[in-house]
């Protein structure tokens, strides 16, 4: 018998279900992107294809009715979880005038919806982590009940922002939780040519925070080191470096052929690490899904994609006018 490792980490057989149901959404939405940018109807694609299981694990660690997140471009798993529906999702693809992000003004990935406390993120990388940050210092200052939650790959940890963000968290003890998606390249550039050290949770020491290396194929080691990050920081003992070692199995981005830097032998030992199908032989094994239930979920989640995917289709543009809004002050107007 397999052991029930969700049940010792607290989760419900219902749980482990709507972490694979979201993992599965987002890979399928991801999927069907890719397509629609093939085809030319969609501009972009940043990709969550492989880290997956690092999102939605951390993501379920957390209270997303008063949590506040900063996600990076690659979040899919992270904001659906949230709250972001698929159809928003697909809108800010099309770059629609419902776009909640930004009204079909930003590239996609750039996520943003207040009633879920999803921070707006910018184009530069690991501007995110001081925008967290400072959410967090906020929390403290005025004795609020939440925390932040802050992602970025492990490219741009070497950002200036990273270091100037984790360091300030750590000297105020700060309830923040900086996880780290390393998926083993900065575009192009392999890790072993942007580390000095070992792991990025090596640094953790250097901003006076525990840091931790996990693999982040396995929700649910994720969700356990989280879970532990999480009550570091409402407990007032301060923020966490958590790192998750993924695979990113497509390209960079849909304006990327990463055949050109990485072997064909490579793409495949990395496919074998595929999250997705690794967690639902998990949920075979302790007999929480089998072949019918599988099958069932695939169809519901289909449905939700095309559904997206045909509303943001036939939605309307933003009026070229609309590109001014919320950038000066308009007379008369409360906005």
């Amino acid at each position: 018998m397999t052991n029930n490792r969700h049940e010792e980490l607290g989760l419900s057989n219902g749980d482990v279900l709507q972490m694979y149901e979201t993992m599965l959404t987002a890979r399928r939405l991801d999927e069907r992107m890719w397509l629609l940018n093939r085809s030319g109807k969609i501009p972009f694609v940043i990709s969550c294809q492989g880290q997956e299981a690092a999102q939605v694990g951390a993501a379920y660690a957390l209270d997303k009715d008063k949590d506040y997140i900063a996600p990076y471009y690659r979040d899919m798993g992270v904001v659906l979880h949230f709250g972001m529906t698929p159809k928003e999702l697909m809108l800010s693809a099309f770059a629609k005038a419902e776009d909640p992000n930004s009204g079909g003004r930003q590239m996609p990935g750039h996520f943003g919806q207040k009633k879920n406390r999803i921070l707006s993120g910018s184009s530069p990388v690991t501007t995110q982590l001081p925008h967290a940050v400072g959410v967090a210092l906020a929390a403290k200052i005025q004795k609020q009940d939440f925390i932040t939650f802050v992602t970025l790959g492990e490219g741009s940890s070497n950002q200036g922002d990273f270091h100037e963000g984790a360091n300030f968290a750590g000297v105020h003890k700060l309830p923040t939780i900086i996880m780290v998606e390393n998926n083993k390249y900065a575009i192009s550039v392999p890790v072993e040519k942007q580390l000095a050290c070992e792991n990025v949770s090596d640094r953790a020491i250097g901003y006076g925070m525990p840091g931790v290396t996990v693999d982040g194929t396995d929700p649910l080691e994720v969700y356990k080191v989280m879970k532990e990050a999480a009550d570091r920081a409402r407990s007032g003992e301060g923020p966490s470096l958590i790192e998750t070692i993924c695979y990113r199995l497509t390209a960079h981005s849909s304006d990327d052929d990463h055949r050109a830097y990485r072997s064909e032998e490579d793409l495949k030992a990395e496919r074998e690490k595929d999250p997705i199908p690794r967690f639902a032989a998990y949920l075979k094994e302790t007999g929480v899904l089998d072949e019918e239930s599988e099958k069932a979920l695939e169809e519901k989640v289909k449905k939700i994609v095309n559904e997206a995917t045909d509303y943001a289709e036939a939605a309307p543009y933003a009026q070229p006018e609309d590109a001014l809004k919320y950038v000066y002050a308009e007379k008369g107007g409360d906005e």
